[in-house]
């Protein structure tokens, strides 16, 4: 089926209500629902490229990417031959690899912030390993986050977080007792005096600060200039640890993630979704100081069955070589910086803004680009919406949320690219 022809849903419906007689609102992730867009979830078929082809066969140039996992495109050829490798050799071992400690190696020469690394299978898990982490090491409780951005669905870090949960409120979940969260600050970001006064009330109680560098789970918000070397500053006075969470921005906004563009270095750092190279892994890591008090070396447990899984270590081998090869990723760069460009020009003055680091990106329906959760709320929610449905009947799927990011990857075409830029003029009129 072509891009202009009327679309089909016909098998999408029967495969909703099947869906939904089984999980949960159909789906395994809320996002995935489209409920904020007023849309029907997409049954995927197969995907290639930059291409999403649907059970109905409708095909969508995919700015998604799976939540920003597929950096290289859908089913790159070079991690599907490492895939099927590791296939061959079995699927899980429970017991140490050589992939475990090869991709091990890469993280640390892409981030040598991070002197040792732990795998584990998703995000959220990292995050959560992270903070269990900082707070052995320092022999502190205190958490300091900031409103916006969102760490995964632990119960102590889902206060006025972002992504799916960024429309509600306190503890951003039923079911998280206020006694978790009571040891969780969170603070507006871009905020430096709210960071100054509570380090100066709190800070000798501060076991860690975390932060998305460049967050991406309100949308992309950008940093102020000063304000991460400002966290590096306090953190290290007070002797509480920096966390970096570069779930997103490893390997997206630089193959050294945004601690890799500043030079700030954290003490320790979260990794997921690029490093999978399409598969359930994440990692984190930081110190070798810090992380040797992690089991079986040191008191702070944590473990999993499929941590290091040898066919998802394989997989984020072969993505993070691909991207280190030849000029890979500056062509990337490259087409991205002209995309925005362009996409900037065609916003300006309707009523919509755009916020973008490395390839990944936000337009919000704003007219000028927020800098924080409370400028990301003034957001027009209902034209986002018509937005979004307008690009996916043109045959472009977004991330469905008006509150997350966009993605290029190495497969969108230069043509695609350009028709998304009259698609969206075409809305912005």
């Amino acid at each position: 089926m072509s891009l202009q022809t009327p679309m089909q849903q016909t098998h999408s419906l029967k495969a909703r209500q099947e869906a939904l007689r089984y999980m949960p609102g159909g789906v395994n992730s809320p996002v995935r629902a489209l409920k904020s867009v007023g849309g029907m979830p997409l049954f995927i078929r197969k995907a290639k490229g930059s291409t999403l082809t649907d059970v109905d066969g409708n095909r969508f140039t995919d700015f998604c990417l799976s939540w920003g996992v597929c950096i290289l495109g859908h089913a790159h050829p070079d991690v599907n031959k490492a895939i099927r490798e590791a296939l061959a050799r079995g699927t899980s071992y429970g017991i140490p690899s050589l992939p475990e400690t090869e991709l091990a190696r890469l993280i640390n020469f892409h981030f040598p912030a991070m002197e040792k690394v732990r795998m584990v299978s998703s995000g959220t898990e990292a995050v959560m390993s992270a903070i269990r982490l900082a707070r052995g090491f320092t022999n502190r409780d205190l958490i300091v986050k900031f409103d916006g951005c969102y760490h995964g669905h632990a119960d102590h870090l889902l206060v006025s977080a972002g992504s799916g949960v960024a429309r509600l409120h306190a503890a951003s979940s039923a079911g998280v007792p206020e006694a978790v969260t009571a040891a969780t600050i969170s603070l507006p970001f871009n905020d430096p005096d709210a960071v100054i006064r509570l380090f100066r009330e709190k800070g000798d109680a501060i076991a860690a600060l975390i932060v998305e560098p460049v967050p991406a789970n309100m949308g992309v918000v950008l940093p102020r200039d000063g304000f991460l070397p400002l966290l590096r500053e306090l953190t290290a006075r007070h002797g509480a640890l920096l966390v970096f969470d570069e779930v997103i921005t490893g390997f997206r906004v630089a193959l050294g993630g945004v601690q890799g563009e500043t030079g700030i270095v954290p003490d320790l750092t979260t990794l997921g979704k690029i490093m999978g190279g399409g598969f359930p892994a994440a990692a984190f890591g930081g110190k070798a100081e810090i992380m040797d008090l992690l089991a079986p070396d040191g008191p702070v447990y944590q473990a999993g069955t499929l941590s290091g899984n040898p066919v998802a270590m394989s997989a984020g081998i072969a993505t993070l070589n691909t991207l280190a090869h030849g000029d890979y990723y500056l062509r990337l760069q490259e087409k991205a910086a002209g995309f925005f460009t362009a996409l900037a020009a065609v916003a300006a003055g309707k009523n919509m803004s755009l916020n973008h680091a490395g390839s990944m990106f936000t337009l919000f329906m704003t007219p000028k680009p927020p800098a924080s959760f409370d400028d990301v709320k003034m957001t027009d929610t209902v034209r986002f919406a018509n937005f979004f449905r307008h690009m996916f009947a043109q045959g472009y799927y977004l991330s469905p949320s008006p509150f997350e990011a966009n993605f290029l990857s190495g497969a969108h075409s230069a043509r695609r690219l350009s028709q998304f830029l009259r698609a969206v003029k075409d809305f912005a009129g």
